[in-house]
C-alpha cells in the first residue's frame, strides 16, 4: 500500500466519484463525526458522484438516501441499492432477490441466526438486523465485547455450511443467499440510476474502505484507498487496498476528501 499523498495528480483530477463503506471509514467509534459529514457534503457539492457502500441495513439506507449528501447508496453488502429523486421526489428502490424470495429466506435467516448465538457464546443479532431486507448479520463487537478471531471464523463456518454467503466487517459478520457482493450492486447502481458504465470508468472512482467486506471493492478499483485502521484486516485481504491514509476511521476519509478537493 501506498499513501495517498503519493496519488498522482494526473489521476486525481480524472476523479469523478467516491465510493466509501460506513461502519470505520466514515464513522470513527461508531459515530459519524461532523468532520466526516461535512467532506461528504463538500465533495457533493463539488459535482462527485458520491455514494456509501455499506453492509448496513435497508432500514438504514431508506435515511441516507433521502437525508445525506449523497447520489445513492448500496446496502447490505449489496443486496439492494436505493436513491432519492430529485426529479420526482421519490425514494427508488432496486434488490436483487424479489419480494417473494426475501420473504422465504426469512425464515431460515431467522433459524440460522439461533442456531450461532448457541453455538457461539457471547455473539448477538445485531442491533440492526430488524430493520434488513436480506441478510443475517452478527454482532461479534459492536455492542458486545469483541470475540476472538477463532470465534469470528466459526461464525462464517456456520454461514458457509448453511450455503451462504459470509463476510466479515469490522463490527459484525453478515451471512446471505446468493453470490452477489458490493461491487456487483456498484456497478447496478451506477449503470440503472446514473447511466455510468463502472467497467468503463473505474479509474475515475475512488473506493475507500477497512475491512474484509470491501475485498471485492478493494481488488477491482486502482485508485482504492484504506483508512488507516485497515491494517487490522489485512489478512483477510488477497488484493490489498493501493493506497492507505495516514489518519484512521473518519479522519482517514477527511483525507481523502481533502486530496480530491485540492484546488477546488
Amino acid at each position: 500500500m501506498r499513501p495517498l499523498a503519493s496519488l498522482a495528480e494526473a489521476a486525481r483530477v480524472r476523479v469523478r466519484g467516491v465510493l466509501a463503506d460506513i461502519d470505520d471509514t466514515l464513522t470513527t467509534g461508531g459515530r459519524l463525526t461532523a468532520e466526516a459529514y461535512a467532506a461528504l457534503a463538500r465533495l457533493h457539492e463539488a459535482g462527485f458522484v458520491v455514494v456509501p457502500i455499506t453492509g448496513r441495513p435497508a432500514g438504514w439506507c431508506d435515511h441516507i438516501a433521502r437525508m445525506w449528501p449523497v447520489s445513492g447508496v448500496v446496502g447490505e453488502n449489496g443486496a439492494l441499492w436505493m436513491r432519492h429523486d430529485p426529479a420526482t421526489h421519490r425514494l427508488v428502490r432496486r434488490f436483487v432477490a424479489t419480494d417473494a424470495e426475501r420473504a422465504a429466506n426469512r425464515a431460515r435467516l431467522d433459524g440460522i441466526g439461533t442456531r450461532i448465538l448457541a453455538a457461539v457464546p457471547g455473539t448477538a443479532l445485531a442491533s440492526d438486523q430488524q430493520y434488513r431486507e436480506a441478510d443475517l448479520a452478527i454482532d461479534y463487537c459492536e455492542d458486545v465485547p469483541p470475540l476472538p478471531r477463532a470465534d469470528v471464523d466459526r461464525i462464517v463456518a456456520i454461514m458457509e455450511a448453511e450455503g451462504m454467503t459470509a463476510k466479515v466487517s469490522s463490527i459484525h459478520v453478515n451471512g446471505w443467499f446468493g453470490a452477489y457482493d458490493k461491487l456487483g450492486m456498484t456497478r447496478r447502481f451506477l449503470a440503472e440510476a446514473l447511466a455510468i458504465d463502472l467497467d468503463a470508468e473505474r479509474d475515475r472512482f475512488v473506493f475507500v474502505g477497512d475491512s474484509g467486506n470491501d475485498a471485492p471493492m478493494f481488488a477491482f478499483f486502482p485508485l482504492s484507498v484504506g483508512v488507516a485502521n485497515v491494517r487490522a484486516f489485512l489478512d483477510r485481504l488477497a488484493t490489498p487496498p493501493a493506497f492507505v491514509t495516514e489518519r484512521a476511521s473518519g479522519a482517514g476519509f477527511v483525507e481523502v476528501a481533502e486530496r480530491l478537493l485540492a484546488g477546488a
